[in-house]
C-alpha cells in the first residue's frame, strides 16, 4: 500500500508507439496523480474503521477493547466497518500501479534507495511508538520481548518467524516480496513487453505454487497478493501506453483470481459477505480503470497531496495503539465521538510523523546510501 517518493505523478498525455515500448524509456515530464492520493487515504481509513469497529473480535461479548459487542454499541457503524478490511487489497493494487510508475527509467540502485527511504523512517517510528503505547497501556495486547522488538526494526521478522510488533505489518512482508521480484525486471530495464511477461509468468507461478509442494516457491510467488499487484501493473501499462485486449485480459484474470482470496478473507474475518466484498472491490477497480484511462485527470485538489502523505504513517500506527486507547476510554464518552476523536488524533500524528520523521530521515538516508553506492562503484561523490 505505498506512494512514490516525491509524490504520485503521471505522464502528460502522450501516445507511445509500440516500437518505442520495446526499449527502456527515460522518465517523462510528470504531474501529480491527485486521485490516487485520495484513494489511498480512503483505503487507509477503511482499514482503521474496520480495526476500531468492525472485526469479529470486537463483536464478541466481553471483548477486551469495547467490553461488549460493537454491533450493539454502534450497529450501523459496525455493518459499514465490517467491510473495511478490503482496504488492504486496494493498497496492493495501488502499490503495483505506483511502483511501476515510479521505477520507469530508474536503475536497480535508484529503485532500492527509493524503497528504503520510503518504507523505513515511518516504520521505525511506528515500531517504537506502538511498543511504548503497549507498555503504557497494558491489558489488551501482549508486548513482545525486547529482542523481538529489535528484530522488527529490520522489517524482515516474518522471514525469521518472529511476531510483528503490530499485526498490520503482515502486509509489508507481501510488499517486500513484490519488490524483490520486480527488482529483476527493473535490472533488465522496464519495457512494456517485459512487464507483460512478468505479469504472465508471476500469475502462472502464483496459480501453481500452492499445489507444487515447494514452500519456497509459494513464499516467493505470494499467491495471496500476487494478482492484486499484477492488476496494478496492468493498470499502469494501460495508463502509460493505452488500452488493448491483452491488458484488459490480464486485468480481467486478476479480478477473477482475486475473488478466491476475497472469499478466503471473508471466511477469516467472519463479519462480512462475499457478495458485498466483491461489489466494493469491483467499484474500486472501475475507479482505477477510469484513472488509467485519464477520465479523472481533472481532479486536482491540492489537499489530496497531504492526504497521500498521511496514509502510510496512519496505517502503521493506528491499530494496536488505537485499540489499547479505546479499551481505556470507551466508558468516558459516546462511542462514535471516541471513534472520531481517535481517528482525528492519529491523522494528526501521521502528519507530524511525515513532517518531523519521514522527510528529514529520508534525506539523511538518501545522502548516506548515495555515498555508499558511489564508493562501491569506485567513484568520487561530487
Amino acid at each position: 500500500m505505498h506512494r512514490a517518493r516525491g509524490g504520485l505523478s503521471m505522464p502528460l498525455p502522450k501516445q507511445v508507439p509500440v516500437a518505442v515500448a520495446e526499449r527502456p524509456l527515460q522518465p517523462l515530464r510528470t504531474r501529480r496523480l491527485y486521485v490516487v492520493d485520495g484513494i489511498r487515504l480512503v483505503a487507509a481509513l477503511m482499514v482503521v474503521l474496520h480495526h476500531y469497529a468492525g472485526t469479529r473480535r470486537l463483536n464478541e461479548p466481553g471483548n477486551a477493547i469495547w467490553s461488549r459487542p460493537v454491533s450493539e454499541i454502534m450497529p450501523s457503524v459496525f455493518h459499514v466497518a465490517a467491510y473495511g478490511w478490503i482496504g488492504v487489497e486496494i493498497f496492493f493494487v495501488i502499490s503495483g500501479f505506483v511502483i511501476c510508475m515510479s521505477c520507469w527509467g530508474r536503475t536497480p540502485r535508484q529503485f532500492f534507495v527509493s524503497r528504503v527511504i520510503r518504507l523505513y523512517p515511518a516504520y521505525w517510528f511506528a515500531v517504537l511508538f506502538t511498543t511504548a503505547v503497549l507498555v503504557a497501556v497494558p491489558g489488551v495486547w501482549e508486548r513482545l520481548p525486547v529482542r523481538e522488538v529489535l528484530l522488527n526494526l529490520t522489517m524482515l521478522q516474518a522471514g525469521s518467524d518472529v511476531p510483528n510488533v503490530d499485526m498490520v505489518y503482515w502486509t509489508l512482508w507481501s510488499e517486500l516480496r513484490f519488490y524483490l521480484l520486480f527488482l529483476v525486471v527493473v535490472a533488465m530495464g522496464l519495457t512494456y513487453r517485459r512487464v507483460i511477461v512478468f505479469c504472465c509468468v508471476w500469475g502462472a507461478v502464483a496459480m501453481l505454487a500452492p499445489v507444487s509442494g515447494f514452500p519456497l516457491l509459494e513464499l516467493l510467488a505470494n499467491p495471496d497478493g500476487a494478482w492484486y499487484f499484477i492488476a496494478g501493473l496492468a493498470l499502469y501499462l494501460m495508463h502509460r501506453f493505452g488500452q488493448d485486449l491483452l491488458l484488459w485480459g490480464i486485468l480481467a484474470m486478476a479480478w477473477l483470481m482475486g475473488q478466491l482470496e476475497l472469499g478466503e478473507r471473508v471466511e477469516y474475518e467472519g463479519v462480512s459477505s462475499w457478495r458485498g466484498a466483491v461489489l466494493i472491490f469491483t467499484a474500486f477497480m472501475l475507479v482505477m480503470v477510469a484513472v488509467s484511462l485519464g477520465r479523472l485527470d481533472g481532479i486536482r485538489w491540492k489537499w489530496l497531496v497531504t492526504a497521500g502523505c498521511l496514509t502510510y504513517p496512519l496505517y502503521l500506527t493506528h491499530y494496536m495503539a488505537g485499540t489499547s486507547l479505546i479499551s481505556r476510554l470507551h466508558g468516558t464518552m459516546d462511542a462514535r465521538l471516541l471513534l472520531g476523536l481517535l481517528i482525528a488524533g492519529f491523522l494528526m500524528l501521521s502528519w507530524a510523523v511525515h513532517r518531523v520523521v519521514e522527510r528529514p530521515v529520508a534525506r539523511v538516508l538518501k545522502r548516506g546510501l548515495d555515498t555508499s553506492f558511489a564508493r562501491v562503484r569506485g567513484r568520487q561523490v561530487p
